[in-house]
Parts: C-alpha cells; sequence; structure tokens
C-alpha cells in the first residue's frame, strides 16, 4: 500500500511540474513584445532615381510615299533624388536632366530636348500629423546647348546655356499628406531671369531691357509635386510651376508643367511618354514678327532602356 502512494504522488507531482512548465511558456510568449510586419526601418539620408535611353533610326529607298531617306533620334533622361528626415526637419533635393537630338536628311541635326532642372526644398514641420511644413524652396533651371529658331532663315540663335537660366528663392508654406503629393505656396518669392549670352542679351530677349545680363521679378509662387502609380507597371510623375510678378502685369501667370508617363515592358526596357507645357509671358519669341508670348509644347514618346538607380537608406 505504502509503495502505491509513494507511486501516485511521484506520478502527481511530474504532472504538476509539466503543467507549471507549459504555464510559464504560454506566459513568457504571451508578455513577449511581437514586431509588427508593417515596421519600417527608420532612415536620415534616402537617395535614388532613373536613368532612361532610347533610340530609333529610319531609312528610306527609292519611296514613291515620299520622306527623308534617313532619319535618327536619340534621347536621354536621368532623375537622381535625394532625400533627408530627422525628427521635425525634411529636405528634399531632385535632378532631372534630359538631352535629345534628331538627324535627317532634309534638316540635318539639331536637338529636340534639352533641360537641366535642379529643385531643393527644406521644410520644418509644425503640426504633429506632419501634414504641414513652414518651408524655404531654391530652384534652378537651364539648358546644356545653343537653340536656334528654325523658322527664319537662317536659323537665329534663341538661347544658350545659362541664357536664359532662371533662379527661384521661395518662403512659404509645404502640404504634404503622402509621399506621393506636396503643395507648395508662397507669398513672398525672388525670380531671377539670367542672360550670360551677349548675342541675346544686347537683343533684349526674356524681359530683360537690351545689354543687362539679369531680371530680377517679386511675386507670389506655387508648385505641385505628385507622383503615383496609375496601374500594373505604370507609373505617372508630374509638376506644376506657377508664378504671378506683383509689379508687372500679375494677371499673366508664369507656367510650367512637366508630365511623365512611364509604361515598363520588362526589367531592363520601358516606354514613355512626356508632356512639357511652358507660358512665360517675357518670353517673347513667337508670332509673324516674333515678337509675342505664346504657349510653348513639346512632346516625346519612346521606348528604349531603362535602369532604375537603386534606392539606398542609411
Amino acid at each position: 500500500m505504502k509503495k502505491l502512494v509513494i507511486v501516485l504522488m511521484l506520478i502527481l507531482s511530474e504532472q504538476a511540474f509539466s503543467q507549471d512548465v507549459v504555464v510559464n511558456k504560454l506566459r513568457s510568449e504571451t508578455s513577449r513584445t511581437v514586431k509588427k510586419e508593417t515596421d519600417t526601418t527608420t532612415w536620415k539620408w534616402k537617395r535614388g532615381g532613373m536613368f532612361l535611353f532610347s533610340l530609333s533610326q529610319g531609312s528610306l529607298s527609292n519611296w514613291a510615299a515620299g520622306g527623308d531617306n534617313f532619319s535618327l533620334a536619340a534621347n536621354s533622361y536621368l532623375n537622381y533624388y535625394f532625400l533627408y528626415r530627422n525628427g521635425r526637419h525634411v529636405w528634399d533635393n531632385n535632378i532631372d536632366l534630359n538631352l535629345g537630338y534628331v538627324n535627317t536628311t532634309s534638316s540635318g541635326g539639331r536637338k529636340n530636348d534639352d533641360r537641366m532642372d535642379y529643385l531643393s526644398k527644406y521644410g520644418y514641420k509644425m503640426d504633429t500629423l506632419g501634414k504641414w511644413y513652414l518651408s524655404g524652396l531654391f530652384n534652378f533651371r537651364s539648358q546644356f546647348f545653343d537653340g536656334f529658331n528654325y523658322g527664319s532663315t537662317p536659323a537665329e540663335l534663341s538661347s544658350s546655356f545659362l541664357s536664359p537660366a532662371y533662379f527661384i528663392l521661395s518662403v512659404g508654406f509645404d502640404y504634404k499628406p503622402s509621399d506621393k503629393f506636396s503643395l507648395f505656396l508662397s507669398p513672398l518669392t525672388s525670380r531671377w531671369t539670367v542672360v550670360t549670352n551677349k548675342t541675346l542679351s544686347d537683343k533684349g530677349l526674356y524681359g530683360l531691357t537690351p545689354g543687362a545680363h539679369s531680371l530680377n521679378e517679386i511675386g507670389a509662387f506655387a508648385t505641385v509635386n505628385y507622383t503615383t502609380t496609375l496601374a500594373k507597371n505604370i507609373v505617372y510623375k508630374g509638376r506644376l510651376d506657377l508664378f504671378s510678378n506683383y509689379i508687372t502685369d500679375p494677371q499673366n501667370i508664369d507656367m510650367f508643367m512637366t508630365n511623365q508617363i512611364a509604361f515598363k515592358i520588362n526589367k531592363y526596357f520601358s516606354a514613355t511618354y512626356s508632356l512639357d507645357l511652358i507660358y512665360d509671358d517675357n518670353v517673347r519669341l513667337f508670332g509673324p514678327d516674333h515678337t509675342s508670348p505664346a504657349l510653348q509644347t513639346k512632346s516625346l514618346i519612346g521606348i528604349g532602356y531603362l535602369k532604375p538607380l537603386n534606392v539606398k537608406k542609411r
């Protein structure tokens, strides 16, 4: 009988010990901090971008329908950005470089795209939700090579490197509800138009008095930036700048708008469509006598090599 009691006591103590192990394990599991899959790695610096190059060529021989015997077009686009985030401070930088060339039998060689654009924007977070920022903005826009007005004979020089060049320095408020959209509004903006080429400055182009090399304007400025994925493998990127001169014809609002849609075909190739619109009341190079402003448009479509520049964070 005593042996039976001892055996029962050993069995019960073993079960109690096993239950304690299970209970303690459950407690430790339930109290353990679980890392959510939505957690993101914190970063201060982030950089990336993309490079696109497209090439098209055509040739005709004894072609009854007519056309140029030879044509060649090449276009390139480089985008690079670097961003900074630290507490309430944000600093966004974006560089766009466009360069295109076309050569035909009848017209010869000429450029069909030429732009350099650098935008830098610093902001200090004003609210806890992080949607409004007190911001300062700097923008530089110009071109690489000479541009000509082919409507006149012979072709007349109409632009060149730093002729014109636009510098914008602005203070205002930036509304950023998401990474896709931002709206910058400024009641106080200084815009400089620079023409370093003596031939162009002597003509008094781009709103400058003849012989002058710069023009300063004070006014209101707004810029909208929007990037989104329209569908699978289709990405849209757009920007709209508006400027109104307080002193001279404030109702004539200058506009710069750029749009780009990229259709990704595979890992290395993409089809792109870009549409740029510009209206500047000071650019009076159009009309019958080449002295009137007009809406400038540029549209390009192509298929070419696409190389995303790796996104890096630290």
